[in-house]
């Protein structure tokens, strides 16, 4: 999507060709002034307190891009997308901003509706293979279902509370903050947790004694020591989100089990979050889960940042 709208206010006082593109829409300082009728020092200076404040990430919500003057000389100028206009529509408390916002976000839904009916048919060829993959995490589904079609769309719904996530995505822009806390547990902890787990997947029929069988003695706790392990000092992932991220990423990627990697990754995410005591219910879905399990058991190594990326994208959302 890359395709300028005209916007025109209620009163009909203000026209501005407004930028879509990357799922969002981009506006000038002097654009963004104009909205909102202020000077473009004020706006400047709002637009640099979302930042100073950490309210976003500057990377993520900004572009640079030419502009062609009245001189004929072209000029590069800065962009900024819906996250930080209505973030300084807040800060001016303009009518004017709700009602852009509303606007934008209407077309924006009108442009994934469109993407949605294009995708549909290619999501329903691929559901029967889908769906297969899918039978070695029953457990993580509700009340041991078979995951619909909709359900493969889980991942992409939960990224849509944010406009700049999959623009992050695309330019390998991942979150640096995150929840840093002291997590007290250890490997022997995780493994003995597993290994109720297994006992109770033994139980419904739905595992072997080959699940969770470490290939080499060590290997879970090799990982575990792998995320928790620290360099000069400091942790090598300092956060909560990041260590989760690797855990699962390692057990699923790394095959430490006989049978059950992708289950015991996902059940370690899981089980260290709750550890940590994070709210991670409303961003991660028993379908979001498995559908990022997936995701990394087949993605090429090469992908290792971008995977861990996305986890941590939806934990920061």
């Amino acid at each position: 999507m890359n395709e300028i709208l005209i916007y025109q206010s209620a009163d009909s006082e203000i026209s501005i060709d407004v930028q879509f593109d990357n799922d969002t829409v981009w506006l000038s300082q002097q654009q963004i002034a104009t909205l909102f009728n202020q000077t473009k020092q004020n706006i400047s200076l709002h637009i640099n307190n979302c930042f100073k404040e950490g309210e976003l990430q500057k990377n993520s919500v900004v572009k640079e891009s030419l502009t062609t003057a009245k001189d004929g000389k072209n000029y590069k100028t800065k962009y900024y997308n819906l996250d930080v206009i209505i973030s300084v529509g807040y800060r001016v408390k303009s009518i004017r901003g709700t009602q852009f916002r509303q606007w934008a976000i209407q077309r924006l839904k009108d442009y994934l509706l469109k993407g949605y009916t294009i995708n549909q048919k290619r999501l329903q060829e691929n559901k029967v293979q889908f769906i297969q993959t899918l039978d070695d995490l029953k457990l993580l589904t509700q009340n041991n279902q078979q995951i619909d079609a909709k359900d493969i769309l889980s991942l992409i719904q939960n990224f849509s509370n944010t406009f700049f996530a999959l623009d992050s995505y695309d330019k390998n822009v991942f979150p640096l903050k995150g929840t840093q806390k002291d997590i007290e547990t250890s490997a022997l902890e995780l493994h003995k947790d597993l290994q109720q787990l297994k006992t109770e997947l033994i139980k419904k029929g739905e595992a072997t004694k080959l699940f969770m069988q470490e290939k080499k003695h060590g290997n879970l706790q090799g990982i575990f020591g792998n995320v928790f392990q620290s360099v000069f000092g400091k942790d090598a992932y300092p956060t909560v989100e990041e260590k989760a991220a690797h855990l699962l990423y390692f057990i699923v990627k790394n095959h430490p089990f006989n049978d059950g990697n992708k289950r015991s990754g996902a059940f370690s995410f899981i089980w260290l979050l709750q550890k940590a005591r994070c709210d991670f219910r409303k961003k991660i879905s028993p379908e979001t889960l498995t559908t990022l399990t997936i995701l990394i058991a087949e993605s090429n190594p090469s992908d290792k940042e971008k995977m861990i990326g996305i986890v941590l994208l939806l934990l920061n959302s």
